[in-house]
């Protein structure tokens, strides 16, 4: 008899996950609203950032469609970590689907004040440090910096016990060197990548199109370039790596799992096709049915370039 299919993701620190298949930070709220979506199928939801305060966000416009995807500039708005965690957290207890919490700040000491709140908080899964966000004012300060990266993530790590994820940026030089001293700072993990900068002109109107002039761009436009980033990231770290960028189909999903990625997180197609999540998951589990392969360990692959490279 045949080994049940097994598409369990172990992401470090006792958080295992059903599926390898997450939705992105910002795309699903913090997880009350989006219906449509077959939860069964999740292995985790990821919030919006949550700030130490509540943020109202930029002012509109904030949202561009671009030829193959979009671009965003919502400004981190949330309703802070206590209301997070007084109000949101005793509705996810309920649930038997992990909540991971995507934490912003513009300060180390923000950053810290928000892990310690949601320290020990029943209904949080973990937490998603977001020092990638390239639609605030501060928002890439740590995430372009090996040093003040491995800083940040030292600083929480040293204040709670959840699993912790870090947010990369595609914004730098070399991801590797970032990916690289997060993990030698006490990451569990690493999600790659966050959005890149990006802008829209309004040639009637003669100025940009979104009110902070730039923003966040993501979506199919960037999965070339996302996938390049978790392949070289995957070669050089020993944590799981956390695909994201421009994935909308099982194909885009399996090309991350190839790459090396442990997990993919959906984004910008949670928009447009919300049934997205249910067609990658059962995506991935035919391409490992046909194959004979029986969990996701035996998907990635390497090259001797990247093996030499790492």
């Amino acid at each position: 008899m045949a080994k049940p299919l097994d598409l369990r993701v172990d992401i470090g620190r006792g958080l295992r996950l059903r599926s390898p298949v997450l939705v992105a930070s910002g795309t699903f709220g913090y997880g009350f609203d989006a219906l449509q979506v077959d939860r069964a199928v999740l292995g985790a939801i990821v919030t919006k950032g949550t700030t130490l305060r509540p943020r109202d966000g930029n002012a509109p416009n904030r949202i561009a469609e671009t030829a193959s995807g979009m671009l965003n500039a919502i400004g981190l708005q949330n309703p802070g970590v206590d209301h997070v965690a007084r109000v949101y957290a005793p509705v996810w207890a309920s649930s038997d689907l992990p909540m991971i919490v995507n934490v912003a700040g513009d300060s180390v000491d923000e950053y810290v004040a928000v892990a310690r709140r949601l320290e020990g908080v029943v209904g949080i899964a973990g937490l998603e440090l977001n020092i990638s966000c390239p639609n605030v004012a501060k928002g890439l300060q740590f995430g372009v910096d090996p040093d003040l990266a491995a800083e940040l993530t030292s600083a929480v790590r040293a204040v709670t016990r959840l699993p912790l994820i870090v947010k990369l940026t595609p914004n730098v030089t070399d991801i590797v060197k970032v990916a690289r001293a997060v993990e030698d700072a006490g990451a569990d993990a690493v999600s790659a990548i966050n959005t890149y900068v990006g802008m829209a002109i309004d040639i009637r109107r003669r100025r940009p199109v979104l009110s902070r002039d730039s923003g966040g761009l993501s979506g199919p436009a960037i999965k070339p370039l996302a996938l390049h980033a978790v392949w070289q990231v995957a070669a050089a770290v020993r944590i799981p790596v956390i695909g994201i960028g421009g994935i909308t189909t099982a194909t885009d999903a399996l090309e991350f799992l190839l790459a090396g990625a442990a997990a993919v997180q959906l984004g910008t197609v949670n928009y447009v096709r919300p049934q997205a999540a249910r067609e990658v998951h059962d995506g991935i589990a035919a391409y490992l049915e046909e194959r004979g392969f029986r969990d996701l360990r035996a998907l990635p692959i390497r090259s001797a370039s990247v093996l030499t490279h790492a």
